[in-house]
């Protein structure tokens, strides 16, 4: 029952959501993929566990539209692994979305305010 618990409790991101995650996490640097999923997980608290299945087509996806870039790199562990680094295009996308998303915050949050407007309930 936990593991239903568990699932039922996981927030499914809108689409296009995780593109823009992933270019906030290149801000802060390069990452390679593992990076990627633990910086998500920890800056949302354990809220946000994004999938290999779901993190890798994401990546492909931002690298073939140019807002993202990637080389092989030697880990501290001595294994090869893909880095991922933010573009200059990847940047402007970044502000795009995230203006994008400000609005969409606030007109859900508006929409589920207690009562609307003018109502008696």
């Amino acid at each position: 029952m936990a593991k239903k618990e568990s699932y039922k409790n996981r927030i499914e991101l809108l689409q296009g959501t995780l593109d823009m995650l992933i270019l906030q996490t290149l801000q802060w640097g390069p990452q390679h993929g593992y990076g990627i999923v633990q910086a998500l997980r920890t800056r949302s608290g354990e809220v946000l566990q994004v999938e290999t299945g779901s993190l890798y087509p994401a990546l492909h996806r931002l690298e073939r539209q140019g807002w993202v870039s990637s080389e092989w790199r030697q880990t501290e562990s001595n294994q090869r692994a893909r880095s991922y680094q933010i573009t200059p295009a990847g940047k402007e996308q970044l502000l795009s979305d995230h203006s994008r998303w400000q609005q969409m915050v606030e007109a859900i949050a508006a929409v589920m305010q207690v009562s609307p407007a003018g109502g008696d309930e």
